[in-house]
């Protein structure tokens, strides 16, 4: 996010993934105090910076560089809070455009340092600027376009390295984000494709109405190999909050699952995370989504080349579940977690307050 907030051009370019014990740290700070200084006597507010083609670029390094679904829920409440218009799908147009250039972990083999100390964000938006995937006449913090800010960066990273790719030999030719759709999330979710071994999956539905008992079932080796694990009632409103599916995950990673079961959640997930993990299921559980009417053994087949989550079950019977279905009781009766409950918007939104 370090990054995407550079590429938005919120913050210097250089900054973003130094580490915090280096010196190169304090002349980082000491020079963004200066810009901010010079931003605020331009009268330059970040209205003015952030746009439809700078949420575009910031979207476009968080494919490059493999970073978090968690970008997904960003910056959709940022284009809200910034009055531009930008949607799910406009996350699927940008990921068809640029290819993963970054071989970062978790899925890849550097860390965020490896990645500064051979040019970093800055290389990336050049590569990107370059085959006319970045908008460069967009205004940053420092009062300069950043295709100005980028003149001086090279066109190609360093041949002596190989955290950043070439553009002719990427890591994947397309983003790594996927939006699925289909009966399962008919106003789509999020699949972080670039930790996936096959592109498809399809097994027993293995269902929880809690983080906590997912966790229980995990830790109690209930789960096997081919199982999709559902988490519901964790959702924006469901949580309240969408809190990250962290701890399952790790405990997947502990029983040595992650790769050879899927998860799917109306709830998020960490950046640390991979696999074939789905979240931001929406419309969720509490709303009376498809999520909530999964029952154990369903069929759930994922697909990253079409585009699909799909629940194995006729129209018919979704139509009669739902039917049947009933609300669950607020995790909360009063306070700010039950007036968030009531007001958050969709994941498909960028959970927003409306």
């Amino acid at each position: 996010m370090a990054c995407a907030i550079a590429a938005l051009g919120l913050s210097l370019l250089e900054s973003p993934l130094m580490a915090a014990e280096d010196e190169e740290k304090l002349d980082s700070v000491a020079r963004s105090a200066h810009v901010l200084k010079n931003a605020i006597e331009m009268n330059l507010k970040p209205r003015d910076i952030v746009t439809r083609k700078s949420i575009w670029n910031a979207v476009a390094t968080v494919m490059a560089t493999q970073g978090s679904t968690n970008a997904v829920l960003h910056f959709l409440a940022i284009a809200k809070a910034a009055r531009v218009k930008w949607t799910l799908d406009d996350f699927e147009v940008v990921r068809r455009k640029v290819p993963v250039l970054c071989d970062l972990k978790p899925s890849g083999r550097y860390m965020a340092v490896d990645f500064h100390r051979v040019g970093g964000v800055r290389q990336v938006l050049r590569m990107l600027l370059d085959h006319d995937v970045l908008r460069g006449e967009c205004m940053t913090i420092t009062g300069r376009t950043m295709a100005e800010v980028l003149s001086e960066v090279p066109s190609e990273p360093s041949s002596d390295q190989d955290v950043i790719r070439p553009w002719s030999n990427p890591m994947y030719t397309t983003g790594h984000l996927k939006v699925l759709k289909g009966n399962l999330a008919p106003e789509g979710c999020i699949a972080k494709t670039s930790g996936i071994k096959e592109p498809r999956f399809t097994g027993p539905a293995r269902v929880f109405d809690s983080e906590q008992d997912a966790i229980k079932a995990i830790l109690g080796k209930k789960i096997k190999v081919g199982d999709v694990i559902v988490i519901r009632y964790e959702g924006p409103k469901g949580g309240p909050g969408m809190p990250e599916m962290l701890t399952p995950t790790s405990a997947l990673i502990g029983q040595g699952l992650l790769e050879s079961v899927a998860l799917i959640t109306d709830a998020r997930f960490s950046g640390a995370s991979w696999g074939w993990l789905v979240g931001h299921v929406t419309p969720e559980a509490a709303v009376g989504g498809t999520i909530a009417l999964v029952k154990n053994r369903d069929l759930i087949t994922l697909d990253a080349d079409k585009g699909l989550i799909q629940l194995g079950v006729t129209g018919a019977e979704i139509k009669r579940r739902r039917a049947a279905w009933n609300p669950r009781k607020s995790r909360y009766k009063d306070g700010v977690l039950a007036e968030y409950a009531v007001r958050v918007s969709s994941a498909s939104e960028g959970a927003v307050l409306t």
